[in-house]
């Protein structure tokens, strides 16, 4: 039999023999796929005057998934072959047992692009990379004598994917991805201090690599960096807060984004579980989660179950409107799926994910919201957080804020951290500043030992009392 090509790359499989396999796995299931996916990832760290790491990575594999009710088994291996998906096939069929379920019907299709399906590993020589980075490094340290140490590193990877239903229907995807990370650590006095800022997205890395792009990049991280050289400890206790737009957007994401995933809300694990309907947030607060912005970091043509990305509103003006599905938690829930079934690679089963997160703008100006602050602070930065999904509690560090008294922005602070949970700060927005504006693409969101890259987004906000934890 002919050879028949439904992969964005080579896999030596027939198209008819394996929809046989497929349809024998999933005979009496209510859904599953053929997910296969081949991946290249190139990563080189230059840190202190030298090439710390260059890594290649190639990887290529399947994934064989069988959907019955709430039970799931999966399979995957990285050889691409009839034989392995064949065998593939008893592990899967663990979920169906005796059958009896109905085939859900296929995704809908799409002719959107949202991105090239150009490999940006193939931008530059290995040579051009070493010598862009060892420009950063040079130039970091020529724009301040107090820089002690210059860490950058590139990446680029260029995944394509391939997703077969047991009905025949095929769908790929190719998707490039490139980042430019740079963390400065500036000494004086002998007090050290770090500033650090990445970004990125789906695209190629010639635009990167341009001195009009990363000449800017270092220049932040150096701000950053010489900022908190001056910084006092931060205040302690319960006050106003104001944050700025775009990254902070991360704390959205963490704090009530996860909660509005549907696997949580099914299980009624999630703080908003039951809640649909209802107001969960200050009037004016409005959140969607859209994965079709072209370009993004976080944006997906398709998602990983081949349902084209939407843009979802979750939130609309303080009540909340809907959920992220995958296609098993939409089905049990009975509504449509939104695009937001997501794995992290084939060796992974899907799950509801979120792509691009972030709230909407409101019409008030940003100075005006920090004028509004009697006694508090004032964060445009954050790194770390952690969040639990039941209760919605979460700590996030910042890495640049400053006091505010009687509605002046004062000296910068450190070790600042903002406490509370998501639903009840989603109700303390007191104001919305008409600068929404996305990250710089840097976000990546973990669940269930599973990592995917997205992207966050959100203006200026007001939020009345939020327990800041500090050290005075």
């Amino acid at each position: 039999m002919a050879e028949q090509a439904f992969t964005p790359f080579e896999t030596h499989l027939d198209l008819d023999a394996t929809r046989r396999i497929l349809r024998d796995a999933l005979t009496g299931a209510d859904d599953g796929e053929l997910f296969l996916e081949r991946n290249k990832t190139e990563v080189i760290a230059f840190d202190d005057g030298r090439v710390r790491t260059a890594s290649y990575n190639a990887t290529e594999g399947f994934g064989l998934r069988a959907v019955k009710g709430e039970q799931v088994s999966y399979a995957h291996a990285s050889d691409i072959s009839e034989g392995a998906i064949s065998r593939a096939v008893g592990t899967v069929r663990l979920a169906i047992g005796d059958g009896g379920g109905v085939m859900a019907p296929g995704p809908a299709k799409t002719n959107q692009r949202l991105y090239s399906d150009h490999n940006p590993l193939t931008d530059a020589p290995f040579a051009g990379k070493i010598d862009l980075l060892q420009q950063i490094d040079a130039y970091a340290r020529a724009s301040d004598p107090r820089v002690v140490q210059c860490s950058a590193t590139i990446a680029a990877s260029h995944q394509e994917v391939a997703i077969l239903r047991a009905d025949g229907d095929a769908v790929s995807d190719t998707r490039p991805m490139v980042r430019l990370n740079v963390s400065i650590i500036v000494d004086q006095d002998g007090r050290r201090e770090t500033g650090y800022v990445g970004g990125g997205g789906r695209y190629g890395l010639t635009g990167l690599m341009d001195a009009a792009h990363w000449k800017p990049v270092v220049d932040e991280a150096l701000r950053i960096a010489v900022l908190n050289l001056d910084a006092v400890p931060a205040p302690a206790g319960v006050m106003d807060v104001a944050l700025g737009p775009g990254w902070p957007g991360i704390l959205l994401h963490e704090a009530v984004g996860h909660g509005l995933e549907g696997d949580y809300n099914r299980r009624g694990t999630s703080a908003f579980a039951g809640l649909m309907g209802q107001r969960v947030a200050s009037p004016g607060v409005t959140v969607l989660d859209d994965g079709t912005i072209p370009d993004r970091r976080g944006s997906i043509t398709v998602d990983d179950e081949g349902t084209p990305s939407a843009k979802n509103t979750l939130i609309e003006d303080g009540i909340l409107v809907g959920y992220m599905q995958d296609r098993q938690n939409a089905r049990l829930m009975d509504v449509a799926p939104t695009g937001n079934g997501r794995r992290e690679s084939h060796a992974h089963a899907p799950m509801p994910r979120m792509t691009n997160t972030y709230m909407l703008g409101g019409d008030a100006n940003p100075s005006d919201l920090v004028a509004d602050i009697k006694d508090g602070i004032y964060a445009v930065g954050f790194g770390g957080g952690q969040v639990d999904i039941t209760s919605g509690k979460f700590v996030f560090s910042c890495t640049e804020a400053y006091r505010v008294e009687n509605g002046v922005k004062g000296a910068p602070i450190k070790g600042a951290t903002l406490i509370g949970d998501g639903a009840t700060a989603l109700k303390h927005i007191r104001g919305i500043g008409n600068d929404m504006a996305l990250d710089a693409g840097l976000g990546n969101c973990g669940k269930q030992g599973q990592w995917v890259p997205v992207g966050v987004g959100q203006p200026s906000l007001l939020i009345g009392n939020l327990t800041v934890g500090g050290a005075g």
